[in-house]
C-alpha cells in the first residue's frame, strides 16, 4: 500500500507541530521517522494512523483519500513501544483480540481466530506459547506478540512507535534484525518512529529525518550519513566537528590554517567533519594542534577530544585504539573529507 502525505499540517492549540509536510511512502517499505524530541515523527505517525486529523492537508492511501476516516476505516496495524497488552488474557487471546471485537458480520469464529493467533505465533517465532500470560514472557517477546495481534487484523500497512524503546540493548539489536527479516518476507508497508539513529540506519530502507515539524531530509542510509542535505542532519546523525572557516581563492583555512581546497565562493563557511575522517598530520605540517584532555575507547576505536586555540573549541578525533591519542599527549591533525555550508562566526 502506497501512502503520500500532502502538505499536512497539525497544529495543537494553535501550536504548529507539523509544517506543510508532504512524503511519498513505497508500497512494501520499510521507513523510518528519526528525530530528536519534539520533531514531529509521532504527530506524523499518529495523523497516518487516524489516531489525529491534520489541520490541513491530506494523506492519501493509494489513490483513495484517508484523510478523514476512522482508524478503524484505515485498516491499519499499529504498535506502541510498551506492548498495551492485556494482562488477564492469554498471548492466544491477546493476539486474536482485533478479530473477537469485530462486528457479528465481520467476525470470524473462535476457531478461526485460534488458527490465525498460531499462524502468526509460527511467523513471530514463539510456537507453543499460546497458552502463556503476558507477565510470563520476556520484554522481547511481549514486543513480538504485540506485533503478532497488530498483523492479525491483515492491515493494510503497519504503524510502529518506538517499537523496541522500552527493551535492553541487546534485546533491541536482536529484534532489529528479527523485524527486518520479517518485514522482507510479509513486504506489508511499514513505518516506524525512532529517535536511535543505528536503529534506523540499520533497518529502513529510506529514513525521515525531521526536525520542528520539518522534513530535513529523505534518503537511504548512504544518502544520508555520507550527503547530508543541511547541517541539522550532518550534526544529528552520527558525530561531527564544526569549525568556522574561510574559503579564499579556492583555500579553506581556519584562522591562518589551510585545511584544504575547494570550489566554493569566498566568504564565512562551517566546515563539517566526522571523528574517523580526521587524520594525522605529518610533522611540521600546519594543522590542527591540541592537547588531548579526554580519551575514550569504544571497541577497536579511541576518542580523543583537544580544545583548540584561543576559543578552545573542542575537536573529538577517531583513531585505531593502539595509535595513541591517551590525556596529555598531543595530536596534529587535518581533515580528509568534509563538507561546506553557508554562513557562520569570524574564523
Amino acid at each position: 500500500m502506497e501512502i503520500r502525505v500532502r502538505n499536512i499540517r497539525k497544529e495543537f492549540d494553535r501550536y504548529p507541530a507539523l509544517h506543510d509536510v508532504s512524503l511519498d511512502i513505497r508500497s512494501g517499505e520499510l521507513i523510518a521517522l528519526l528525530g530528536p524530541s519534539g520533531s514531529g515523527k509521532t504527530t506524523l505517525l499518529r495523523l497516518i494512523a487516524g489516531l489525529e486529523f491534520p489541520t490541513s492537508g491530506r494523506i492519501f492511501f493509494g489513490e483513495e483519500d484517508a484523510s478523514t476516516k476512522s482508524v478503524q476505516d484505515r485498516n491499519v496495524g499499529f504498535m506502541f513501544q510498551h506492548y498495551a497488552l492485556f494482562k488477564h488474557m492469554t498471548v492466544a487471546e491477546n493476539i486474536g483480540f482485533g478479530l473477537s471485537v469485530r462486528d457479528s458480520k465481520t467476525r470470524p469464529t473462535k476457531a478461526e481466530i485460534r488458527r490465525r493467533a498460531s499462524e502468526l505465533l509460527d511467523l513471530v517465532q514463539l510456537s507453543g506459547l499460546e497458552d502463556r500470560y503476558p507477565q510470563q514472557l520476556s520484554g522481547g517477546q511481549r514486543q513480538r506478540v504485540a506485533l503478532a495481534r497488530a498483523l492479525a487484523i491483515e492491515p493494510r500497512m503497519l504503524l510502529l512507535d518506538e517499537p523496541f524503546g522500552a527493551l535492553d540493548a541487546k534485546v533491541r539489536k536482536d529484534l532489529r534484525r528479527w523485524l527486518r527479516e520479517l518485514h522482507d518476507k510479509i513486504g506489508l508497508t511499514t513505518v516506524f518512529v525512532t529517535h536511535d539513529q543505528e536503529e534506523a540506519l540499520e533497518l529502513a530502507d529510506r529514513v525521515v529525518v525531521m526536525s520542528q515539524g520539518r522534513i530535513e531530509q529523505v534518503g537511504s542510509a548512504d544518502d544520508i550519513y555520507d550527503r547530508p542535505a543541511s547541517p541539522f542532519v550532518f550534526s544529528f546523525i552520527g558525530q561531527s566537528n564544526t569549525l568556522p572557516v574561510k574559503v579564499r581563492g579556492g583555500e579553506i583555512a581556519y584562522r591562518d590554517i589551510v585545511l584544504g581546497r575547494t570550489d566554493e565562493a569566498d566568504g564565512e563557511w562551517q566546515m563539517f567533519v566526522r571523528p574517523h575522517d580526521l587524520e594525522a598530520a605529518a610533522p611540521g605540517t600546519p594543522a590542527l594542534r591540541g592537547t588531548v584532555s579526554l580519551s575514550r575507547r569504544a571497541g577497536g576505536s579511541r576518542f580523543s577530544e583537544f580544545a583548540l586555540g584561543e576559543d578552545r573549541r573542542r575537536i573529538e578525533v577517531e583513531m585505531p585504539a593502539g595509535e595513541g591519542g591517551e590525556p596529555g599527549s598531543e595530536l596534529n591533525v587535518l581533515p580528509r573529507r568534509w563538507q561546506l555550508y553557508p554562513g557562520g562566526a569570524s574564523a
